[in-house]
């Protein structure tokens, strides 16, 4: 019984180590055979295809963009400076007046009356002083009764001119020309000193206020374009830098900056929220590249070039930034062929197709 059990096992282990021995010849063969090459081909796969432009020099320039208020020029609350009930409102709201022009009076008729009555007063008043100065040349009158009759005719010139100054604070001119706002009062209403009456506001031109970053202040300089953009209105606007703050804010680390604006057509409003572009530097001949275009890594930056149908990466050193485009200082030169498409599949010595190239 032992023996044929023994048998069994030779010949299952004779049948196992044969069909290991056929299965080793079958998948890596004993040496070549007719037909059959030594090693299996591997299908090799086509080159990438991608975008490309030829680097070439032209003009960048560097913007800051910042956020913005337009503000009046002239913009003023009237009101009077007195008590009195209105008698004259010569206001039309949403029409323009001119310097000087009449708004609003409240009535003064006393205070004309008390100036009618002084004129009368000093007339006389200059008249005796005529005739003691007179007097005083021929040594007829003492020194002391000319100095009477002149501080009473000088006296009467105080209060003349306190009377004038009243009647002129019964009134509201125009102190600019502008546009009148709405009208807060009525014809016969009593006001005190410093009721709102109306707004005057000055729209041609307008001022442009925005801040930069504090580390642009150097760059800045009085007559430099900066343009502006307004919801609503599909182009920009162009302005004028005329004051510039000479400190730096200590919180907010920005620099004030007013423009001014012609609206000539008084289409823009004071008070619109506005985005403004400001032109720091222009580079005539500068090499610039897309900005998708450009690989962060961690010791540096680096972009892709096609050299001989592969992709080959070339470190570089960057400058200004816009919305679109990278300055690049350092690593590329005009004739590159950049490639701009399929970045991520990228790597060194990839075989490579242009199907695009600008």
């Amino acid at each position: 019984m032992k023996r044929r059990i023994i048998r069994w096992i030779s010949v299952v282990l004779a049948v196992l180590v044969l069909g290991a021995l056929l299965a080793y010849r079958h998948f890596a063969g004993d040496g070549p055979q007719e037909g059959k090459p030594v090693e299996a081909s591997v299908p090799k796969r086509p080159p990438l295809s991608v975008r490309s432009v030829v680097i070439s020099p032209k003009p960048i320039i560097e913007y800051i963009n910042s956020s913005g208020t337009l503000t009046a020029s002239e913009e003023v609350d009237l009101s009077f400076e007195s008590s009195g009930r209105i008698t004259v409102l010569n206001i039309n709201e949403g029409q323009k007046v001119k310097k000087g022009e009449l708004l609003a009076k409240i009535n003064d008729s006393e205070l004309q009356a008390q100036r009618d009555k002084i004129n009368v007063q000093l007339k006389l008043a200059e008249d005796r002083e005529q005739r003691q100065r007179t007097l005083l040349e021929r040594e007829a009158i003492s020194r002391e009764s000319y100095e009477q009759s002149l501080a009473e005719m000088q006296s009467l010139k105080a209060d003349l001119a306190q009377i004038e100054a009243k009647i002129e604070k019964s009134s509201i001119v125009a102190p600019f020309d502008g546009v009148v706002g709405l009208r807060y009062t009525s014809e016969g209403a009593y006001v005190s000193p410093g009721t709102l009456v109306t707004q005057l506001t000055c729209i041609s031109p307008l001022k442009v206020d925005f801040s930069i970053p504090g580390r642009y202040a150097g760059n800045v300089y009085i007559g430099m374009p900066a343009f502006f953009t307004v919801e609503g209105y599909l182009k920009p606007f162009e302005a004028k830098v005329y004051a510039i703050e000479p400190r730096v804010d200590a919180k907010t680390r920005t620099t004030t900056l007013r423009a001014m604006y012609p609206n000539t057509r008084e289409t823009l409003k004071p008070g619109s929220f506005i985005s403004v572009d400001l032109q720091l530097k222009l580079f005539n001949d500068a090499i610039s590249i897309p900005t998708e275009a450009l690989i962060p890594e961690m010791d540096g930056n680096l972009v892709y070039v096609y050299r001989s149908g592969k992709a080959q990466p070339v470190a570089v050193q960057t400058g200004i930034r816009t919305e679109t485009e990278l300055q690049i200082t350092s690593g590329l030169a005009v004739g590159d062929t950049l490639i701009t498409s399929g970045i991520l599949q990228l790597r060194t010595g990839l075989p490579v197709q242009l199907s695009e190239v600008h």
